[in-house]
């Protein structure tokens, strides 16, 4: 029998906030002036979900310790200039939250700067504040289980008592290895196919979201909602 949920553990960018849109526009950027030439679509495979510190490696791999270091520089510069104008809460999140009554959490691969900035300038931060966890407080980032156990043993609940929104191919797979249930919101860049997968329900609309957890939490089986769809093998 599958635990009712007692804990709804939220990735960040791209569930709470819609940023992810902008990381991509500006890897694509720095991507071009740096040397390593990327789509949007190599920038969702190879960085969307992934920590600092791991892109940082894979940039290091192509273009050398001195690079990845101005690489990683002038991200947070331009990210963080971007999001000041630019950044807003994922669309109908604000209502989805309103209408949640389970305990929450956030475990995102951004560092609590960022994090403080972006659910900050989108007047999320209060809703979760004392309840953000980093990958930067464990050692292996998604799509290692690490960053999702840790949440869940702060937050002192069984892992198998919790169902995580993720809308990355890492953020899914490490819910997976963690013994957690996941929500993959397929409505931002990452493709529905690169979601679906054991334990996973995949939905397109947050609106959705209230009743997708409330299905959990009563009967502990994997539901659907609207254009959501549920993948048990």
């Amino acid at each position: 029998m599958i635990k009712p949920v007692e804990l709804v553990i939220f990735d960040c960018d791209g569930v709470l906030v819609d940023s992810e849109r902008i990381a991509a526009r500006v890897q694509v950027a720095l991507g071009a002036e740096l040397g390593w030439p990327l789509t949007e679509a190599d920038v969702v495979e190879r960085f969307i979900g992934r920590s600092h510190a791991a892109i940082r490696e894979q940039v290091a791999e192509r273009l050398g310790d001195r690079t990845a270091t101005v690489w990683a520089e002038r991200f947070e510069q331009l990210h963080r200039e971007a999001v000041d104008t630019d950044l807003a809460p994922v669309d109908g999140l604000p209502e989805a939250l309103d209408a949640i009554t389970l305990p929450t959490c956030v475990a995102s691969s951004g560092t609590h700067r960022k994090m403080r900035h972006t659910l900050g300038r989108t007047g999320l931060y209060d809703r979760f504040a004392g309840r953000i966890f980093s990958a930067a407080e464990v050692t292996h980032g998604k799509p290692a289980p690490d960053l999702f156990l840790h949440a869940a043993r702060r937050m002192g609940v069984d892992p198998a008592a919790c169902v995580v929104v993720e809308d990355s191919r890492p953020g899914v797979l490490a819910a997976r290895a963690a013994g957690m249930r996941a929500l993959g919101y397929a409505g931002g860049l990452t493709p529905p196919d690169r979601l679906h997968g054991p334990g996973t329900t995949v939905f397109h609309d947050m609106r959705e979201l209230p009743a997708l957890l409330a299905g959990h939490s009563t009967s502990g089986s994997d539901v659907t909602s609207g254009h959501g769809r549920s993948v048990s093998g």
